[in-house]
């Protein structure tokens, strides 16, 4: 099969802290390449689901590089917002993905909906889809989640993204508060990678 071939790989991203945590994850014989070594900006992402955008950003990559790509599209799903940011949660920041910016958003958007949201247990979750492609070739695509709720405010300055507002279910810290090696066993993309590996 193609996929047993891989020995050089192109992750298809640049958020550093994305690229940070795939790289981390990755078996360590395969040799891996950043977009910013091809100096590639990222493809617009008009997929309706995080799968769809996952595909658009391996393949688009993978034809530019001739590389196998890795890519990733994830984000943040709030219940009582009707899963929004979703697909969105990067945009929520504006154009340069602000993510301080974007965690306002979540909470204006939260004042919104219930003026005493802070006396609930706001359900959310963090999705991930990840996907290998190989120029036009779809390889893989799979999901991860990790299911958990929203802290009343911002507290951490380990992750990215919306890690400070984040707790998982069983756990009193958000992501942004524990150690990377913590965060890694249990957060969505560590879920995705667990269901990909075999095709690496």
């Amino acid at each position: 099969m193609l996929y047993k071939k891989i020995k050089k790989l192109l992750i298809g991203t640049n958020n550093k802290g994305k690229l940070r945590e795939i790289r981390n994850l990755l078996p360590k014989n395969i040799k891996i390449f950043s977009t910013s070594d091809f100096n590639l900006k990222s493809p617009r992402e008009n997929g309706k689901t995080f799968q769809e955008n996952s595909l658009i950003k391996s393949k688009y990559f993978s034809k530019k590089t001739h590389l196998f790509c890795l890519a990733d599209d994830s984000g943040l799903e709030i219940d009582i917002l009707k899963k929004k940011p979703g697909i969105y949660s990067a945009r929520w920041g504006g154009k340069n993905s602000d993510f301080k910016r974007a965690i306002k958003k979540v909470y204006k958007e939260l004042y919104k909906k219930n003026k005493k949201w802070k006396s609930k247990r706001i359900k959310a979750r963090f999705v991930c889809a990840l996907s290998i492609s190989y120029l036009d070739k779809k390889i893989a695509c799979v999901t991860g989640k990790v299911e958990g709720s929203i802290s009343h405010e911002p507290k951490g300055k380990n992750g990215f993204g919306y890690d400070p507002i984040f707790i998982p279910n069983r756990a009193k810290k958000t992501f942004g508060e524990m150690k990377s090696s913590q965060k890694y066993k249990i957060d969505h993309r560590f879920k995705a990678f667990r269901k990909i590996k075999k095709f690496l």
